[in-house]
């Protein structure tokens, strides 16, 4: 992975309908790529994602995120805010941020997750259809994340 890049990582688990998003979002990113983007599906395998972090200058999470609020919900929120991280509940973008912080020897990049609060999570490989028509507003937002912190002095441009 080029140094000096975006990283976008998709997280959860496509085989429990709702919980996928991360990977449905990644995916369809990849429709029509970003430069300087680095897209990755990590799923549930969250530990072997670790080493794609250690080349970006900034992260982009997606995942399923739970915080009491409609199905389709999206937030917003970086990683290190400790008071969003109390009320949304995202198992996956958390404990990869959480492995981050303990095994990278280097300081982790500043890492924002775009959650959607899911309807569902029992078996199936397709979003409910409130997180469906979520998809396209958080493939959106992640592309405008990702050009606002390319206009910002924050990180490199790629």
């Amino acid at each position: 992975m080029p140094r000096g890049c975006i990283l976008i990582a998709g997280v959860g688990n496509e085989l429990l309908t709702d919980d996928g998003i991360g990977v449905h979002a990644v995916r369809a990113l990849e429709k029509e790529p970003l430069p300087g983007v680095i897209l990755v599906e990590i799923g549930t395998a969250v530990l072997h994602g670790l080493h794609f972090l250690e080349s970006a200058d900034r992260v982009l999470v997606i995942d399923a995120v739970r915080g009491g609020r409609p199905p389709g919900t999206i937030y917003r929120f970086a990683a290190a805010e400790n008071g969003a991280c109390q009320t949304l509940a995202s198992i996956h973008a958390m404990g990869l941020c959480e492995a981050a912080r303990l095994l990278l020897r280097k300081p982790v990049p500043p890492i924002t997750i775009i959650g959607v609060e899911p309807e569902s999570l029992e078996f199936g490989m397709r979003l409910s259809g409130a997180v469906q028509v979520a998809l396209p507003r958080v493939v959106s937002l992640a592309r405008g994340t990702v050009l606002r912190w390319r206009h910002s002095a924050e990180t490199c441009r790629a």
